[in-house]
């Protein structure tokens, strides 16, 4: 596997690095300025990044995440992904590559009918709107999705859906118009043909957002919505490809999606080394910098082999799914969702100690930073549902060496 950048790479990364160190870092402070101005119960998107957005699209940087209008392989845009990381808040937003939009973008783009894309695909795409999956649900373990039990009934011309959802991302957004639901048409069918998936407005009647949840209390500007459905009627035509097919449409967005988010994560952590660095440097305690304590120094060590052990993971399960698919690459595309995180959770918890006082407060991002990469464990599937399928995997794999007995 050759992960040497292609020349359409090395320049866009040129040009993202430009626009996060001149445009985006610098815009932070305003992002923030606004979102305590309004409040956290205010869920509009700070202008600034609307700015961004514009002179983003202008650069070229939009929607590279879906290989058919970006003509990125899945390995190519990994590598602008892990940029976008290092300000997870403002240009995952600003080039129109922010989750759930892509997943839905992607599920869209594979499974929707012409119409579908054209009422909401081509709006996604054009950054008019934003979107919702709801699919997790708050009174059943929903890491095994056949427990989901939201119902979704035909009723002639119309399917009728009655069920909670919760951590609907990006549903609070003003911006948010269309949700992907995820619930069971044939409850007495086979386990992985129960769910289905359609299209709902989210102003259609009876859908109804009750709140936002807080992550390690603090609200996000897009927000993870609860949502009560209550005898809520759509077209039978909302349907997404066919009845039976859910399970299947959650496998297939949830591949390259998960390269998405370890790629993120990646950023982020190497963000954190940089200020472990940066702060090693210029710190002194005990009449020395903290740079020459031995203890700051495996740290620093220790960080950089993780981080480059999960990069090349990442970059090994995208390769794969760009010649195989997704299913390929079920083993590394499970593994990559348990140690990207857990790499950058442990880069950032050593960030923040080197930093003492100033690294549990707000005044610098790391808190807000370690808050979402311990999220990401749980959030698309638990670290435990990862490891147990990826233990099933091993347990099955032939050997090609037979040991002495």
């Amino acid at each position: 596997m050759d992960f040497e950048p292609s020349a359409k790479v090395e320049e866009l990364s040129a040009v993202m690095w430009d626009f996060l160190n001149n445009r985006v870092l610098p815009a932070e402070a305003e992002y923030d300025a606004y979102r305590a101005s309004v409040g956290p119960d205010d869920h509009t998107l700070p202008p600034v990044v609307e700015r961004l957005k514009t002179e983003a699209r202008a650069l070229g940087l939009w929607n590279l995440f879906l290989p058919d209008v970006s003509g990125l392989t899945n390995v190519e845009y990994a590598q602008l992904a892990e940029i976008s990381g290092w300000s997870v808040d403002l240009l995952p937003d600003a080039i129109n590559c922010q989750a759930p939009d892509t997943g839905n973008m992607e599920t869209l783009h594979l499974f929707g009918t012409a119409e579908q894309q054209e009422q909401w695909l081509e709006p996604l795409l054009d950054g008019t709107i934003r979107s919702g999956f709801a699919m997790t649900e708050p009174h059943v373990a929903s890491s095994d999705a056949t427990n989901i039990e939201c119902a979704i009934d035909r009723d002639g011309d119309e399917y009728v859906i009655n069920g909670t959802k919760w951590w609907t991302t990006g549903a609070n957004d003003p911006r948010c118009k269309i949700l992907i639901v995820m619930g069971k048409t044939d409850p007495t069918g086979p386990a992985h043909r129960q769910q289905s998936m359609v299209l709902v407005p989210i102003d259609t009647p009876g859908v109804r957002i009750t709140r936002s949840l807080t992550v390690f209390g603090r609200q996000d500007q897009h927000g993870h919505a609860w949502i009560e459905f209550e005898d809520v009627r759509v077209p039978v035509e909302n349907i997404l490809a066919t009845e039976g097919d859910g399970f299947m449409i959650a496998q297939a967005r949830l591949g390259p999606g998960r390269i998405h988010h370890c790629m993120r994560s990646i950023g982020q952590a190497e963000r954190a080394l940089q200020m472990m660095v940066e702060r090693a440097n210029s710190r002194v305690a005990f009449g020395g910098l903290l740079a020459d304590q031995g203890s700051i120094q495996e740290w620093i060590a220790e960080s950089r082999i993780e981080i480059e052990q999960a990069r090349l993971l990442t970059l090994k399960a995208a390769a794969m799914i760009d010649k195989g698919g997704a299913k390929s690459a079920r083993t590394e595309i499970a593994a990559i969702k348990v140690i990207a995180p857990r790499v950058a959770c442990n880069v950032i918890d050593r960030a923040i100690q080197v930093h003492g006082g100033l690294g549990v407060c707000d005044d610098i991002p790391l808190t807000k930073m370690y808050g979402w990469q311990r999220a990401l464990k749980i959030f698309d599937g638990p670290d435990q549902v990862h490891l147990r399928s990826i233990a099933r995997w091993e347990l099955k794999r032939p050997r090609a060496v037979t040991l002495p007995s």
